[in-house]
């Protein structure tokens, strides 16, 4: 299959993920001999263990707390499907379909390693749903992140077996009749295929792999749109010199005071510190300065309040690819020795850490955008601008609702910014008495990412709308820096200048649809 993602012959990135999840790239697995005969291994050694009459957790033994009652030989398979049906019990609206196809894809590759024991089937059926583009219907609510993804992942699992609803081709669906309409066969499933299919973390590190995706694009935006407002304030990009980055030494605070002189570079619209220095002691006045010679924290410490979320997003990329090519089932079967390792591998704690990381960074970017706003709404403080940016106030009210709906959507994401690692709670009759809450903590980053990618479309038009009335105040044109005449041109071909009160809600909705979707002319 030309083009296709091969399970199994190198390790999966997160742009492999992105692009099977959101853009429907096609998947198979391998064939080569070395890949499928590890697959086979691992599960010659279930089945030799079983005829030996072993004791295998999950296998011919209940699950959890219920691992003490062993299975009769002809309710093993049976046990498969119903442990799965059990674990339908799931609330709330459903998943992205993104994400479920993300876990899809997750799962068909920690299977492929060869340490689960599952037959070649399995994976193959999971891909054969992934290339139809079925996709099972999964609830928001059942995760604790501890056994893995139990409850979301029993949800994928028992639409391979052609049970629950599915979307496809733009509808919802029972799945039985969606397998039929693409002629795939139901799959069966044999003794420890239905526990290595939930048990693992590949809902969650589907999530945060979407999650650090769009979460480096949200950061280039948000920089984007101070960038914009250091124009629209007349400041001084004294503050983001090379030489000032290099002496406090940290490698994100670089990468953020490069970028902002990428942004602002051959700006005439940018203040002079030398001049704003001239000014002051022209104007000075009883022993005290017309205006102050530098800016406001938001503006002059950038690099150093957003750096550290270029470092946090680095580091999370690396956790979420590790955790993605990992085996994260119980039992794991070494198909070299044949030892069979009852573990805990399918806890969450390293995608939970992670992304409880990246929500603290989230709120961050959300507060500072909203402490930016705060700066260019005010006459006080705007160096000169109109109140609420608006050329006749009074009979218009301008962006005093924008600030109100930005405040509103950094208020929610301070609140999921609350770690979810150090909330376990202990259940399932405390065999899972520390869970790690990792689906969580990544449901909880992407809606936090939303909320903030939406709050950054708000500064995006509202620091354009600054843009412009400083060029109706100069009576000339303001020449904007090389990246921030992109970004400024992206979003005035979404959103026209406000010369009078209008609804702005669709504005929003397209400036942050195209913050994702690569269409703001950004620089990499």
């Amino acid at each position: 299959m030309r083009n296709a993602f091969v399970i199994g012959e190198r390790r999966v990135s997160i742009t492999d993920i992105v692009a099977v999840a959101r853009s429907g790239a096609k998947v198979e697995l391998s064939r080569r001999p070395a890949v499928r005969r590890r697959i086979r291994q691992s599960r010659d050694h279930i089945t030799a263990a079983l005829e030996r009459g072993e004791i295998v957790y999950a296998v011919n033994t209940g699950v959890g707390t219920h691992a003490v009652f062993l299975l009769p030989p002809d309710q093993i398979e049976t046990f498969q499907e119903s442990n799965l049906l059990q674990l339908c019990c799931g609330t709330g609206p459903a998943l992205y379909g993104e994400i479920v196809r993300a876990a899809m894809l997750l799962r068909a590759v920690t299977l492929a390693l060869g340490y689960s024991a599952v037959r070649v089937e399995v994976i193959e059926q999971l891909v054969r749903l992934l290339n139809a583009s079925i996709t099972p219907m999964v609830p928001r609510y059942g995760s604790v992140g501890a056994s893995g993804d139990l409850i979301p992942s029993a949800y994928i699992a028992l639409a391979l077996l052609g049970h629950g609803q599915v979307a496809w081709r733009g509808r919802v669906l029972a799945a039985k009749r969606a397998l039929e309409q693409a002629r795939i066969r139901p799959l069966r499933l044999s003794y420890k295929e239905g526990i290595s299919l939930i048990n693992g973390t590949t809902a969650m590190t589907g999530t945060a792999a979407l999650v650090a995706d769009d979460a480096g694009a949200v950061l280039r935006a948000f920089l984007a749109a101070a960038a914009l407002c250091v124009e629209a304030l007349g400041a001084s990009p004294e503050p983001y010199q090379e030489w000032v980055q290099r002496v406090k030494g940290h490698a994100g605070q670089r990468d953020v005071g490069r970028y902002l002189r990428r942004l602002l570079e051959g700006s005439r619209a940018v203040g002079s510190t030398a001049e704003l220095r001239r000014q002051a002691r022209s104007e000075r006045s009883g022993g005290r300065a017309s205006h102050s010679i530098q800016s406001g924290y938001s503006v002059r410490c950038l690099p150093q309040g957003i750096g550290p979320m270029v470092e946090t997003l680095e580091a999370t990329r690396a956790v979420v690819e590790r955790e993605a090519n990992s085996a994260n089932d119980n039992p794991l079967v070494d198909p070299a020795s044949g030892h069979i390792y009852h573990t805990g591998n399918f806890y969450g704690g390293h995608i939970a850490r992670a992304m409880d990381g990246v929500k603290l960074d989230l709120a961050n970017l959300a507060n500072w955008a909203h402490s930016l706003m705060a700066v260019i709404v005010d006459d006080r403080f705007s160096n000169g601008l109109p109140p609420a940016l608006v050329a006749e106030p009074g009979i218009n009210t301008g962006f005093k609702g924008m600030q109100l709906s930005l405040a509103s959507l950094a208020c929610a994401v301070r609140q999921m910014a609350q770690p979810s690692l150090v909330h376990p709670v202990s259940t399932e009759q405390h065999n899972q008495d520390m869970v790690s809450l990792g689906t969580h903590a990544a449901l909880t980053a992407r809606e936090a990412l939303d909320c903030t990618r939406n709050a950054v479309a708000i500064l995006l038009l509202s620091a354009c709308q600054a843009i412009d009335l400083r060029t109706v105040l100069r009576g000339a044109a303001v020449k904007l820096g090389a990246g921030t005449r992109a970004v400024y041109r992206a979003v005035r071909a979404r959103s026209a200048f406000v010369e009078a009160d209008r609804p702005l809600a669709d504005d929003i909705g397209a400036v942050s649809r195209a913050i994702v979707s690569g269409e703001l002319g950004l620089p990499a």
